[in-house]
Order: structure tokens, then C-alpha cells, then sequence
């Protein structure tokens, strides 16, 4: 039997996946499409908001509480650029661009590949598995184990087949229908967990609303995102890339964002009342 793993983001979908594999293993089968975890992983990328750090500690007791194992490995996304960018080459983030032209662009998306899915994979294949550094794939561990991702319905398009020769992708939630809606009800309702996404909080694909919402609400994280953005805006990636680089969609210094430019909020409903989804 291959080991089923979780790459648990501490959003509203991998938590619920979490736990629903705890209720699995505490009461018996009932989401048949969850299985009990050989292990759930959640990547620390080092600058996430307060409230996802809430959420891991949370799905940590409850694994604790069950004996399936939940492991945290500290990847250092933000520290490595805070200690890297403008002086050697660091991971690309799909930051809004504008080059020398005005022409409006995006950078490539390395991060969760090079932060999270690939060091989930090093940390199964020699953590878990007990490989040495080097050491070949033996035969029987080719495509033998699955890799559960926290996909929702709505988001099944990004649903992919992992590339890695180890892994089967796997996507309960959109074989059961769930919605992030579903998920935020089923954590609330079964859990009492009120949940928001989960992302850095340098992450290009947030709302305007997500940073005033931080300055607000957060202002350790707040500090930290501008300390991020004046350093894109003071350094130079490499060489070849001279264009302004930017985490707001609308390409602006997040100390310059004006309320009118932070009207973009994304909610969902739940029993009538409008919930922000974190993003």
C-alpha cells in the first residue's frame, strides 16, 4: 500500500480535508473519498497571516488528538528574498510587472512548486521512505503513492496530473462536489473553526481588500508586506529583468493603495450573511 499524503495549505479546503480524515479515523468511514493520512504536511513559507498560523495549530491537535501525523517544514520563502533579492537569483512569485515600456506583465509562478510541492516530495521520499540523497526510485514506488491537493468544485480546472514518477494527484473535495462555501460551513458547523484562505502575505493573487483588511486588522503582517514591497521597489531581480515589480494587481505601492482601489473584496454566503474568503 502507497502512502496517502495531504499537502495541507491551512485554508479552508486542506483543513477540512484534515479533518475530515480525523473524524475518519476517530468515528469510522464517512467520507469515503478521504482517506485516514499517512501524513499531513503543512510548508511554512515564513510571512503567512496570523490567522492561517490559528489554523495549523488547530488541525495539529485534532491530528495529535487521532495519531495521524502532522509535520510542519519551515521553507523560508520570505527570508530568502529579504536576504537574496537584487543580489542573486531567488525563486520567481508571479508579481505584477511594468517594464521600461509601460508594457503591463506578470512573472512566473515558481514558488509553490519550489516551496511547498517539491519539498513535500524530498521530505516523503527521504523522511518517510526512508531514501538516501541520490539513491534511484526502486520500481515499486513508481506512481504508488498519492499526493491529496484541497481543490475545490469551483476550482477544478487547476486540477493537473503530478508530474513527479512517485505520485497520483488526488482531489476529494471536487469528487464530492464541495465548494469553498462547503468547506467553510463544514469546519465552522462540525468544528466551530471560522476559516480564511490561506496564502502569503506577499502573495500577488490577493485583493486590494486583503491589505487594507491587514493594515486594520494586522498591523505585524502590514509592516512586514511593506518592508517586502519597498524592497521590490528599491532592488532589481537580476540583470535581465529592469521592469517595476509589484505584489497589487493594480500595480501601485501598497502604502499608495487608496480606499477606492480596495474595493475588490471576494465573498461567498453562508446562511445569508456574506463571508469574506481571506484572499
Amino acid at each position: 500500500m502507497g502512502l496517502k499524503i495531504l499537502s495541507c495549505g491551512a485554508g479552508m479546503q486542506s483543513t477540512a480535508l484534515a479533518l475530515m480524515s480525523c473524524e475518519n479515523k476517530k468515528y469510522g468511514i464517512k467520507y469515503h473519498e478521504v482517506p485516514i493520512y499517512d501524513a499531513v504536511i503543512f510548508c511554512d513559507l515564513g510571512n503567512e497571516p496570523n490567522w492561517v498560523y490559528d489554523q495549523v495549530n488547530f488541525i495539529k491537535k485534532a491530528c495529535d488528538e487521532v495519531k495521524i501525523p502532522f509535520y510542519v517544514l519551515n521553507t523560508h520563502l520570505y527570508t530568502d528574498y529579504i536576504e537574496y533579492f537584487g543580489k542573486k537569483r531567488v525563486v520567481s512569485i508571479p508579481f505584477w510587472s511594468v517594464d521600461e515600456n509601460g508594457k503591463k506583465g506578470k512573472m512566473m509562478r515558481n514558488c509553490t512548486l519550489d516551496y511547498k510541492i517539491n519539498e513535500i516530495i524530498k521530505f516523503v521520499k527521504y523522511h518517510l521512505l526512508g531514501y538516501q540523497k541520490y539513491q534511484r526510485l526502486n520500481q515499486q514506488d513508481f506512481k504508488a503513492h498519492e499526493m491529496h491537493l484541497g481543490f475545490s468544485l469551483e476550482e477544478s480546472k487547476r486540477c493537473k496530473e503530478n508530474k513527479h514518477k512517485m505520485f497520483v494527484n488526488k482531489f476529494p473535495l471536487v469528487e464530492m462536489n464541495l465548494t469553498r462555501a462547503d468547506n467553510y460551513k463544514y469546519i465552522l458547523e462540525e468544528w466551530g473553526l471560522d476559516t480564511k484562505a490561506s496564502a502569503c502575505n506577499i502573495c500577488p493573487f490577493h485583493t486590494n481588500y486583503f491589505f487594507e483588511f491587514m493594515k486594520d486588522n494586522h498591523p505585524d503582517n502590514y509592516s512586514s508586506i511593506i518592508e517586502f514591497d519597498e524592497m521590490l521597489e528599491r532592488e532589481q531581480p537580476n540583470t535581465k529583468i529592469r521592469s517595476k515589480l509589484y505584489i497589487s494587481k493594480s500595480r501601485k505601492r501598497i502604502r499608495n493603495l487608496k480606499q477606492e482601489d480596495c474595493c475588490d473584496k471576494e465573498s461567498f454566503q453562508y446562511k445569508n450573511k456574506s463571508i469574506w474568503n481571506g484572499f
